[in-house]
């Protein structure tokens, strides 16, 4: 686990590739960006950019447009709440990871409408948020943008840049990551070169090939074939998926057991773990590997309920936003369609989080998150050169798990056949037109 633990500390910032120092503010970032979203913040700075608001992130370009810098701060989940009122240092709260917030929230932020009634700033509403979806990417053919209007943050922005690579200059790369492209560094030629045929790590070999036999890929054993006239009712649906969440919860803990650190480990810990995650990890079983029958068979049976007006007028705007959010994130995932190994990773990084109170070994688990983050990059840029934005896509996914999971439990109950119907109606027909 040395040379696993050696390659953790070369992650990559998620918002310009250059070299991460660390958690700041809930996402893995370099020293540059945890200071300019702290500084933009805490200053209520409102930028403008003079191009069409995609402009590349990259650590040589992050510095000509502010406006992008901070719309990718927010997109990749950095947390505002993370940053102390007084600006001071050391006020970073544990328990606080990423967060995603919508895209009308970002909107305020960027167009300075959040901090009105705080401190005058001028701001601008132009009202065009074309940033459709979270990790949108970034068009690799895209010109950097011409230097932004100067204010008072860009000579500061620059020193901590010169000191920053004066202190990076003199660092020899180590020869396990000369092979490893920069995930992130989009610069405005890369679409020309043709990615470097680059071989697996053996190590992530190894570990992806444990973690994908930890897991049951049968599939779902719950009977969900139904006869043609059938009219199914709201107890019968509701049964059903009860039944279903009790096997897809039933394979986690025979997954958990089967882990290949399941000995590093305490019980107390997994089983604090588990009672914290397992909406997540069945939530994301569902849209991947078992996502065939769930979209499939599942789909069939919803088909035959009918909902009564009643339970339609009830349905509440939580189970609306559930319900859009599910809907995007079938089709995020049926677009990248997500692979055994990237599965498997994903759902270790998903369970192995450090921020769940009441764990006795949280330094041990943030170690582990960190190895399989590792793993995956290697694996997805091995397997998917051609992919630059696969591993960050894949990695935003989670924080969007995560909140969907979380909005579930305020969903009544009741509510839940209507919402599967929905839900499964709406992603059938997308994929059927596709």
């Amino acid at each position: 686990s040395c040379l696993a633990d050696e390659r953790v500390d070369q992650r990559t910032c998620l918002i310009c590739g250059d070299r991460a120092t660390g958690l700041h503010y809930g996402i893995i970032s370099c020293e540059g960006c945890k200071g300019f979203f702290k500084r933009s913040i805490c200053n209520k700075r409102v930028y403008r950019c003079s191009r069409d608001k995609n402009c590349v992130m990259s650590r040589k370009q992050r510095n000509r447009c502010q406006y992008c810098r901070l719309l990718k701060c927010l997109q990749m989940g950095m947390n505002r709440k993370a940053i102390r009122e007084d600006g001071m240092p050391g006020g970073r709260n544990k328990s606080i990871g990423p967060v995603q917030i919508s895209e009308e929230e970002i909107e305020r932020i960027m167009s300075g409408q959040e901090f009105e009634g705080e401190a005058n700033v001028s701001w601008s509403n132009n009202g065009d948020s074309d940033h459709s979806s979270p990790g949108n990417g970034v068009s690799e053919s895209n010109q950097p943008s011409p230097v932004s209007t100067p204010s008072s943050s860009r000579s500061v922005e620059l020193n901590g840049f010169a000191a920053l690579r004066d202190q990076y200059i003199g660092t020899p790369v180590s020869t396990h990551y000369q092979y490893l492209p920069h995930l992130f560094s989009y610069s405005a030629h890369s679409a020309l070169l043709p990615p470097q045929p680059r071989s697996l790590d053996p190590q992530s070999h190894s570990l992806i090939n444990q973690l994908v036999s930890a897991e049951d890929l049968e599939p779902l054993g719950t009977p969900m074939l139904i006869e043609d006239g059938y009219k199914v009712t709201q107890a019968e649906l509701f049964a059903l998926l009860c039944r279903l969440a009790d096997e897809l919860l039933f394979r986690q803990i025979a997954w958990i057991k089967k882990l290949p650190f399941f000995c590093e480990l305490s019980i107390k810990d997994y089983t604090c773990l588990l009672s914290s995650t397992w909406q997540e990890l069945i939530l994301l079983s569902s849209l991947t590997v078992y996502s065939k029958q769930i979209f499939g068979d599942l789909a069939d049976v919803t088909s035959k309920y009918s909902p009564s007006d009643d339970e339609l007028h009830r349905f509440s705007e939580e189970g609306m936003e559930v319900m859009e959010r599910l809907i995007y994130l079938f089709r995020k995932f049926n677009q990248l369609k997500v692979s055994n190994e990237e599965y498997a990773c994903m759902k270790a990084i998903n369970f192995l989080n450090q921020d769940i109170r009441g764990l006795t070994n949280a330094s041990q688990l943030e170690q582990l998150n960190k190895r399989y983050w590792y793993v995956c990059q290697d694996f997805t840029e091995y397997k998917y050169p051609h992919q630059p934005n696969r591993f960050p896509d894949l990695m935003m996914c989670l924080p969007e798990i995560r909140y969907i999971a979380g909005k579930m439990v305020n969903v009544p109950l009741e509510q839940l056949p209507l919402l599967f119907k929905a839900v499964l109606h709406s992603c059938k027909t997308s994929v059927s037109k596709e």
